[in-house]
């Protein structure tokens, strides 16, 4: 619940600031005390709480499958294997219908970025003011808990995807049949001046495309996320405008909680996907 303190755009301002790290304006290190010292911080500043959450959620993720794996039974399943099955024969069904190439790490890689991203986006149906508030009490000025909000992350995870596909691109197609991919397509001809006339367009128009592979797979989950928080801010702030703005707050948070599970899994599938299909041109050879 917002703060009698605080005035809805100091609350707003509050819970979109992440606990940063980094130079302060005194030029010693530490925790910024205000947005306008975080963003003073400027590009090898940290956002503390992003990283810290992202990693917790991979490390649970990881042991949670771990541990399933390793007492995994031939016969009658328990309620977490189950879901572990079929959550594998989920992303086992989308790797087969979205690559066409011969890769072990594609499976693996779909079923990281997918669970990684839905508990990251899962964290966004935790009351927004309860671990901020929690963490508080032990001096911690400011706490987001849903990674996915935060570019730097989505940005991290896209990047990543892109190395991959320049990697393989690279690997499968060897260097110049990927310069040639970028030089020589889309448009074509016979006539060799005119091939070598339409070389810097086809750059920039194949430049453009892969560059926005990433771009648009980072700002995709962070807007969905990001104006999901917001809401979830909104509504909280409504709590605090009397009994009947609150009981109204409550049906609406109820109503946009259940909305966004399909939202956070919606979002997290989307991201994988994009990643099996980006992965899958990269195998591919044209000739």
């Amino acid at each position: 619940m917002a703060s009698e303190e605080l005035t809805s755009t100091d609350y707003i301002q509050h819970h979109l600031t992440n606990l940063t790290y980094g130079k302060l304006p005194s030029g010693e290190w530490g925790f910024a005390h205000s947005a306008a010292e975080a963003k003073a911080m400027g590009f090898w500043a940290i956002n503390v709480d992003s990283m810290a959450w992202s990693i917790v959620l991979g490390l649970i993720f990881f042991f949670l499958f771990r541990s399933v794996a390793k007492k995994v039974t031939a016969g009658v399943p328990g309620g977490m294997q189950n879901f572990v099955e079929w959550i594998i024969e989920f992303i086992d069904t989308s790797v087969r219908g979205s690559f066409t190439g011969n890769n072990p790490l594609i499976g693996p890689l779909a079923l990281t970025v997918f669970m990684w991203i839905w508990l990251m986006n899962f964290m966004d149906l935790i009351a927004v003011d309860l671990l901020p508030h929690l963490f508080g009490l032990f001096g911690v000025h400011f706490m987001k808990v849903v990674p996915s909000t935060d570019p730097n992350i989505t940005f991290g995870m896209s990047i990543a995807v892109f190395w991959l596909i320049l990697y393989y691109s690279v690997k499968r197609k060897g260097f110049g049949g990927f310069a040639a991919e970028l030089s020589l397509m889309p448009f074509q001809a016979k006539n060799k001046v005119v091939q070598t006339l339409f070389i810097p367009v086809n750059l920039l128009l194949e430049g453009v495309s892969l560059v926005a592979k990433p771009v648009s797979l980072a700002l995709r989950l962070f807007g969905n996320m990001y104006a999901g928080e917001m809401i979830f801010i909104l509504i909280a702030i409504m709590y605090g405008a009397g009994w009947a703005l609150g009981a109204f707050a409550g049906v609406l948070q109820l109503g946009w909680a259940i909305f966004h599970i399909l939202i956070i899994t919606l979002q997290a599938f989307i991201f994988m996907t994009l990643t099996i299909v980006y992965m899958d041109m990269a195998h591919q050879e044209h000739h």
